[in-house]
């Protein structure tokens, strides 16, 4: 039961850490440089995981396995990361900015899963759905 849990409290907690620093970061900070050092001290949290990871392989092996997936994540993470930094600078709220990317992020992948790695949905599925993107227009509506 730990297993199937801990990765989504590992998701939420960090999450909240992360949306709590990123509309605490300083308005006249470079975000890319917020982000650059956010990131130098992700990595050395990634390197002593990695590393201590149990039955993991080792870093040059994980490493020659890095596929174009990779190069996607590392940009895909980069939007995001500046992507909310800059929405909060805008002015967007930390009580609506991560529900609202997440709903619009949701509607995206649904097809995208379904089409491309065929993922099922059932009426329960759709339905709720419905119900986000009617409570995404509800919630980014002032």
């Amino acid at each position: 039961m730990m297993n199937f849990y801990f990765p989504f409290a590992l998701v939420v907690g960090g999450g909240v850490i992360y949306h709590l620093a990123q509309k605490s970061i300083p308005r006249g900070m470079n975000p890319f440089v917020a982000t650059i050092s956010a990131y130098l001290i992700g990595i050395v949290l990634c390197l002593i995981c990695a590393v201590s990871y149990p039955g993991g392989k080792g870093l040059v092996e994980s490493a020659k396995e890095s596929n174009w997936a990779v190069l996607a994540l590392g940009f895909g993470v980069t939007a995001i990361e500046v992507g909310f930094l800059l929405a909060y600078r805008a002015g967007w709220r930390i009580s609506i900015a991560a529900i609202a990317a997440n709903v619009a992020m949701t509607a995206v992948l649904i097809p995208l899963g379904v089409i491309v790695f065929k993922d099922q949905l059932s009426v329960r599925n759709v339905i709720g759905l419905a119900f986000c993107i009617l409570g995404l227009l509800l919630v980014v509506r002032d």
